[in-house]
């Protein structure tokens, strides 16, 4: 190992301790899956480690990072679409109950499962992780237009399934008051 190699490592591991939770929730809300996102740090990170000066001192190693997480999370998903699966084993009893909240949240991040990688990657950049539009356009290297575009159509994409969601509620109460009536 050269000096450059010795000074470069530390200054990376330091910046693995400090951002690496944060990175791994992205991960997770980028792909909705707990095993698959320690995987894609590690190979967004171990690709980053050999650029790590150049990252550095232009001080793009953050978006560097996470974009290799959302490309690694779309190569990911092109590779399983061909794939039968099958489904999920239920999560273990608790012993708490949700509360509405909790329901609520779960019910948003069900929805936006549902958006196609870019805007799901759009969404969670805009609305967890706090970014401009100018930054989440770097992180996912499109132009700034398109990180519009793609948080503008997500959210009318979740808006309408809402809506859809709602009108489905109001026609099962609706039809069970009807039913209610015609027993009376």
């Amino acid at each position: 190992m050269d000096a450059d190699e010795q000074e470069r490592e530390p200054d990376f591991g330091a910046w693995v301790a400090s951002r690496g939770p944060a990175l791994q929730r992205f991960a997770y809300l980028v792909t909705g899956n707990n095993s698959d996102a320690p995987d894609l740090v590690q190979d967004a990170l171990a690709r980053a480690l050999p650029r790590w000066d150049s990252l550095a001192a232009s001080g793009t190693a953050e978006a560097y990072v996470k974009r290799s997480i959302v490309n690694g999370s779309i190569s990911g998903w092109r590779k399983r679409r061909r794939l039968v699966l099958v489904e999920d084993v239920e999560p273990m009893a608790t012993s708490h109950e949700p509360g509405p909240e909790e329901r609520d949240a779960d019910e948003a991040w069900a929805l936006v499962q549902t958006l196609p990688s870019n805007q799901r990657a759009a969404v969670v950049l805009r609305f967890y992780e706090d970014l401009s539009f100018a930054q989440i356009a770097t992180v996912l290297d499109c132009a700034e237009a398109t990180a519009r575009s793609h948080v503008h159509r997500a959210l009318a994409k979740l808006r309408r399934r809402l809506e859809e969601q709602g009108l489905e509620e109001q026609g099962s109460n609706k039809q069970g008051m009807n039913e209610g009536v015609d027993n009376e």
